[in-house]
């Protein structure tokens, strides 16, 4: 199993560093949405800089996923990367939900080898300092 979470944790690097990158340097081109609410969704994303931040928060995940640096601090990033990719794909776009599925997959195999390290965040009542 743990062959099989570093090949997820690879690849879910390089697909996030992939099209986090593409969102800055445009080298994989995107058919515009066919629904008219994504594209205003899209265009709204896009004026008010916060894809930016968004293809960078991407980047900077699938790097530490790459290099192995703050595994457990990327999953949580890219978590709620995913999230949005997954509300986005279910609410406007849902017929190209499937790159969506893919990663969500590779993101749990990926957390399996790193679930010790969010013990502390799954308890009701978390250990405080003394």
């Amino acid at each position: 199993m743990k062959i099989v979470s570093t090949v997820a944790r690879y690849l879910l690097g390089l697909m996030f560093t992939v099209f986090g990158l593409n969102g800055f340097l445009q080298f994989i081109h995107q058919p515009p949405p066919p629904n008219p609410l994504a594209m205003q969704f899209l265009v709204a994303v896009s004026a008010s800089h916060f894809a930016a931040f968004y293809f960078a928060v991407q980047v900077l995940g699938g790097l530490l996923l790459l290099f192995g640096f703050f595994v457990p601090l990327a999953l949580t990033l890219l978590a709620a990367v995913l999230y949005n990719i997954l509300a986005f794909h279910l609410t406007m776009a849902p017929g190209s939900i499937a790159p969506a599925l893919v990663a969500c997959v590779l993101w749990i195999l990926a957390f399996l080898q790193y679930r010790e390290s969010f013990n502390g965040i799954f308890s009701a009542k978390p250990a405080t300092q003394p």
